[in-house]
């Protein structure tokens, strides 16, 4: 057989020996590396809040279409498995594989939590994620959630949140005094600061509390959701901007042990489906709130900023509380030194380029020019 027939032969046979492997079930490896898993989550929302709770569901989705449905989520609302403040401690015994949730639900726990979700006067929602992806904050969060059997993910962001429903006006400092307010994380204890009693209630107890005068006043998220929850029938005045929640960032807290136990395919997917809720909701939120803060105002509410004294007031207590707690707690000063970091940063670049290019652009929208 001379050179070239030999070349040809030889070649012939490698192509046949390629589609022969091919064609061949898949090898032991392959199928060990996608075993077949099915995870429950729970959520600390209702399903009736469907931009929130929907994050979960975009998850699930995710994770399942990712792994040809041989990793499946079943996502379960408030109150199906356990209450929506109990998410994570069902994430740290392992009654559940993860959860969706805010981290500052659980700041009586220690005060840190609150800031992988937001204190008051922290981030914006832009810096919050690149704090978060890229400045080391979910690393530093991680270590901190580790002693709790958990590892987070990013999970969907509110963007900044509205100040809350009142019965009266709030016009001076002195007007939080004897004020019941459902409020959530850090904010409570800021609010306390000033004579407010703060009570943090699941998103579908407010409306009743409200109603029944259990409550003066309550905050949520923004105009999408809160026009569902209703809380414009029970209480008028709806306060702007919620200092408490300069955005919102919530969290997939996965139990460490199960995530420790996942190939590194699925870590990979499970981190692709998380951060593709993340971004997700944020979307509909920015999408929905304009129409929705139109319908509320046509239904009656009347929309009013908190002052600048009332501001200062509320930040002043804030610094109080962060050094007290700075000089106690050691987990705390370090993830809240790292965050202030890049809030320092952060606004010294935000107000070159995006304050001023966003406060052109609403002179036009005033103007009814765009």
């Amino acid at each position: 057989m001379d050179r070239r027939k030999f070349l040809k032969v030889a070649g012939a046979g490698s192509a046949a020996a390629t589609v022969a492997a091919c064609d061949a079930p898949q090898a032991p490896a392959i199928v060990e590396s996608m075993p077949k898993l099915t995870w429950r989550l729970t959520s600390s929302f209702p399903k009736s809040l469907n931009t929130i709770y929907g994050a979960a569901d975009t998850f699930a989705r995710y994770v399942s279409e990712m792994t040809d449905g041989r990793f499946t989520v079943q996502v379960f609302s408030a109150g199906e498995i356990v209450g929506g403040l109990q998410a994570a401690d069902a994430v740290t015994d392992g009654t559940v594989e993860i959860a969706h949730t805010a981290s500052y639900y659980y700041w009586g726990k220690d005060p840190t939590f609150a800031i992988a979700t937001c204190i008051p006067f922290g981030l914006n929602c832009r810096m919050q994620y690149a704090w978060m992806y890229e400045g080391g904050g979910m690393e530093l969060m991680n270590e901190f959630y580790r002693p709790y059997n958990i590892y987070a993910l990013p999970g969907g962001n509110t963007g900044a949140q509205m100040g809350g429903w009142f019965r009266k006006e709030i016009n001076t400092p002195e007007d939080w005094r004897g004020l019941k307010m459902r409020i959530g994380g850090f904010g409570g204890a800021i609010l306390s600061r000033l004579g407010a009693v703060p009570q943090q209630i699941p998103g579908g107890d407010i409306y009743p509390a409200l109603e029944k005068g259990t409550i003066d006043a309550a905050e949520w998220v923004g105009p999408y959701d809160d026009e569902k929850l209703g809380f414009y029938r029970v209480a008028r005045y709806y306060y702007y901007p919620g200092w408490w929640e300069g955005q919102a960032l919530l969290h997939f807290f996965i139990n460490l042990e199960n995530w420790n136990a996942l190939p590194k395919s699925y870590q990979a997917i499970v981190q692709a489906a998380a951060r593709t809720a993340d971004t997700t909701m944020t979307a509909r939120y920015d999408m929905q709130n304009p129409a929705a803060i139109r319908r509320l105002v046509q239904a009656g509410a009347i929309l009013r900023p908190f002052s600048e004294n009332v501001l200062d007031a509320c930040y002043k207590a804030s610094n109080d509380v962060y050094t007290e707690l700075s000089t106690t707690n050691a987990s705390f000063k370090k993830v809240y030194d790292a965050m202030t970091a890049v809030r320092a940063e952060g606004y010294l670049w935000f107000q070159l380029a995006e304050h001023t290019s966003d406060t052109y652009m609403m002179i036009q929208q005033r103007k009814n020019a765009l």
